[in-house]
């Protein structure tokens, strides 16, 4: 029997909005034909953007939005995508397959599309091929009054108010595609750097220095040594995907879909993979920063497969399965778990990259498995989380287990519970029994994502395979037990109104 234990008498701290969190970049068709369809295009839109992706978006109350990259940021200069778009520097996307982009969609498209989906702008700054006086300046543009040398600029190209921009990157990837640097040398360019990103006004900024690659400890030692106390958040980026041994260590990312057991499991045991790596961060963190005040912002995360067939090998297009919502659901339950120190999480990435929420075909915009998981967990955001144990059966593959469910809970304003739990067996169900510690059960509701194979995904032809139902298989036992058989390779959100 599996057991879930919630005792809402222990609360704890606050689940971030920002951790429901996306990531777009200038990679592949995300941003042009993704989101960007152009002021003439004949696919609905509100000044060039792509309607249809709006409203999908503001549907899962996207909290905020990371952009212009990725490794794409620290070749990007602002400048370039302001102005007139006719007269536009057209530039080469070196990062992701030399393709000519003509910076239609520049610094003030990014902001109109979070204002339109009610997110949060946060802006990657370039420090591998930029300068302290470019990152100054970009930040005056969006912050800076109208009688600055900037704020006059904005106003030149339409906007008279400041945008009031808030989150700020300083530099992406460092140690990799950012500049092939080490710790201590980006640590002394951070600090450097993020001296000149200034407030204006009543317009704090909230700074986010690069953090490390997965479990590199190293570097995470390094920068809250260094630097700490000069920013207020440190990134952490981990990709859920497959590598194959050998002399080389040769990258194995697998197939979307059409894969196997094998495969299916070590994709789930690698996103389990980040509550680990998350622990070993805050540890450290923890050391140099007792009183939790930098964030830890994971913001690029996700499933990372080969491309689909007949796709542009530099576009990162795949497929998204109900293996990639269990990802997504075992990853945001982790990321709610540690919101004492995750304040802030941004899948990768939005529309047509990695593990998008949404596909589109010219006029068709698909929304994945992953999509509905957002959706189901929605009702976390900003809730207080609450002191949550559970017994787990085990999933069994070649001589391997995990466990077979993952979970978080929290509470409202209004005293709902809401409990996400995913079941990553392929073909056990899980006979289950949430036991509330205090109170009783006044009212219960129950939202499942389920899939019938472990690749079971959408298509454009059928959009509507994988999609949330309202589940209803439970039982209210002794006031303050449910009762649910959970089944296979599903998601399922509760919500109980003590």
């Amino acid at each position: 029997m599996n057991i879930i234990k919630i005792d809402t008498t222990k609360r704890k701290n606050t689940v971030s909005r920002n951790i429901y969190g996306h990531f777009i970049e200038h990679l592949g068709r995300c941003v042009y034909d993704g989101i960007w369809v152009g002021e003439n295009s004949r696919i609905e839109h509100i000044h060039g953007i792509r309607k249809e992706v709006v409203d999908a978006l503001k549907k899962v109350k996207p909290a905020v939005i990371r952009w212009p990259g990725g490794c794409f940021a620290d070749e990007y200069h602002w400048k370039d995508g302001i102005g007139p778009k006719e007269k536009r520097k057209k530039i080469v996307n070196t990062h992701w397959g030399g393709v000519v982009e003509n910076n239609h969609f520049g610094t003030h498209e990014f902001m109109e599309f979070c204002a339109l989906v009610g997110a949060a702008p946060y802006i990657c700054g370039n420090v591998g091929s930029g300068t302290v006086r470019e990152m100054q300046e970009w930040v005056e543009y969006l912050n800076g009054p109208a009688e600055s040398e900037m704020g006059a600029l904005r106003m030149a190209n339409g906007r008279k108010e400041p945008f009031g921009l808030y989150y700020f990157g300083v530099g992406n990837e460092n140690w990799g595609c950012g500049g092939r640097m080490r710790a201590e040398y980006y640590a002394d360019l951070y600090k450097q750097y993020q001296h000149y990103v200034k407030k204006y006004g009543n317009y704090e900024i909230f700074k986010i220095a690069c953090g490390p690659r997965n479990d590199d400890y190293c570097w995470t030692e390094v920068l809250m040594r260094e630097a700490s106390k000069f920013m207020d958040g440190l990134s952490l980026h981990y990709y859920t995907r497959l590598f194959s041994s050998g002399e080389n260590k040769t990258e194995r990312r697998g197939n979307a879909v059409g894969f196997d057991e094998n495969d299916y499991f070590m994709i789930l045991k690698k996103a389990y993979y980040t509550n680990e790596i998350i622990q070993g961060h805050k540890k450290i963190m923890d050391k140099y920063d007792p009183e939790k005040r930098v964030a830890l912002i994971v913001d690029e995360w996700g499933t990372w497969y080969d491309v689909e067939k007949g796709t542009h090998p530099d576009f990162l297009f795949q497929q998204n399965t109900i293996r990639d919502a269990l990802v997504a659901g075992i990853s945001l339950n982790i990321f709610n778990n540690h919101s004492d120190r995750v304040r802030m999480a941004n899948i990768a990435q939005t529309v047509n990259v990695l593990q998008a929420l949404l596909l589109t075909k010219d006029e068709i915009v698909l929304r994945t498995p992953t999509y509905h998981v957002f959706d189901m967990y929605q009702y976390h955001q900003d809730a207080t989380l609450i002191e949550t144990s559970y017994i787990s059966d085990k999933y069994e593959y070649n001589r391997e287990a995990l466990d077979a469910m993952s979970v978080s809970a929290s509470i409202n304003d209004q005293n709902r519970v809401h409990v996400t739990i995913t079941n990553i067996d392929p073909r056990k169900a899980l006979e289950t029994t949430i036991e509330l510690q205090d109170g009783s059960i006044k009212e219960v509701t129950a939202t499942i994502l389920k899939g019938d194979t472990m690749d079971a995904h959408n298509t454009f032809e059928n959009r509507g395979h994988i999609v949330p139902k309202t589940y209803k298989e439970y039982s209210i036992k002794r006031k303050n037990e449910i009762a649910f058989v959970l089944p296979p390779l599903s998601v399922l959100a509760i919500s109980i109104q003590r």
